[in-house]
């Protein structure tokens, strides 16, 4: 009986440690730049995914026409009065095999202020089990992992 118990006060005191700690991840971050705002000065975002159309078909192109202004537009910011408008065009998406040997990869060029900027994202994919049975979701969201990374590779092209 007395081991129980111990074993319960050890589960417990785990239980409340982990809670504790965990606790803390629900904090706002300092610094997070508010939605509408840029950095960048950025008026509107266009994205151009027509050359997806060609290279990997609908809807996968569909999917990275719909998720990367959003990503670009929360990574950047956009909505500056008077500010440059980003234009970027998607030339090539790869969806590689999985893990780091095979990534995914996204290839675009983006203008902004007469700027040219060649980006190329990666993103690793490792496969889920229900990957298998959601075939569609796994790549729709692999998709909007490379929207994002692109997004990212294009903000840090920017400040260099």
């Amino acid at each position: 009986m007395q081991n129980a118990l111990t074993r319960r006060a050890a589960l417990f005191g785990f239980g409340a440690l982990a809670s504790a700690g965990l606790s803390g991840c629900n904090t706002p971050t300092a610094g997070v730049q508010p939605a509408g705002a840029s950095a960048f000065g950025i008026g509107t975002i266009d994205v151009d995914t027509s050359p997806l159309v060609a290279y990997v078909g609908n809807p996968t192109a569909g999917w990275a026409q719909a998720d990367l202004p959003a990503a670009l537009a929360q990574v950047l910011g956009s909505g500056a009065p008077g500010g440059p408008p980003l234009h970027v065009r998607v030339d090539t998406l790869y969806l590689g095999g999985g893990g780091p040997a095979d990534p995914d990869s996204m290839r675009g060029v983006a203008t902004l202020g007469g700027r040219t900027i060649h980006v190329h994202a990666v993103s690793t994919y490792f496969s889920n089990p229900t990957d298998q049975a959601l075939p569609e979701q796994a790549i729709q969201g692999r998709v909007q992992a490379l929207s994002q990374a692109f997004a990212y590779r294009l903000k840090r092209k920017l400040r260099a």
